[in-house]
């Protein structure tokens, strides 16, 4: 099986999983927040209903950019508002990101493995790569 396929059948059932009553995006939030005071009062005024439906959007885009290996239209925007004229989500940010993210799969993937772990890795890091990239570049 294909690390595209195991993605695939991971996110499928991170987003069918509730913990007490919390879904995947809210556990990931949670969980993010809590590593670092920066980055909960970033969000300190945010609607996180709507952070957490654009998270789901944007994880098309970060698999979209995986699998073709070309910055569309949506990457391109998410990098221009996080960049560090922007939202200054600052590049080491992205790696406390994924690191929740994957803490956060491993509580809502009944099947997690290496081979899942491995998946939502390579699938997310070329998107991070690309964010970090464009952190202190302009338009």
């Amino acid at each position: 099986m294909g690390f595209e396929t195991i993605f695939d059948a991971s996110y499928k059932r991170v987003l069918s999983n509730n913990k007490n009553g919390i879904g995947f995006f809210e556990a990931f939030y949670l969980q993010f927040l809590a590593t670092n005071t920066e980055i909960a009062k970033r969000f300190a005024n945010t609607d996180m209903a709507t952070q957490q439906s654009m998270l789901k959007k944007s994880f098309y885009s970060l698999f979209a950019f995986y699998a073709s290996g070309q910055a569309d239209d949506a990457i391109r925007g998410i990098a221009e508002r996080h960049n560090h004229k922007n939202l200054d989500i600052k590049p080491e940010f992205y790696d406390l990101w994924l690191e929740c993210l994957i803490q956060t799969i491993k509580q809502y993937d009944e099947q997690f493995c290496d081979d899942v772990e491995l998946a939502w890795r390579l699938v997310m890091t070329p998107g991070i790569i690309y964010m970090k990239f464009k952190y202190d570049k302009t338009s």
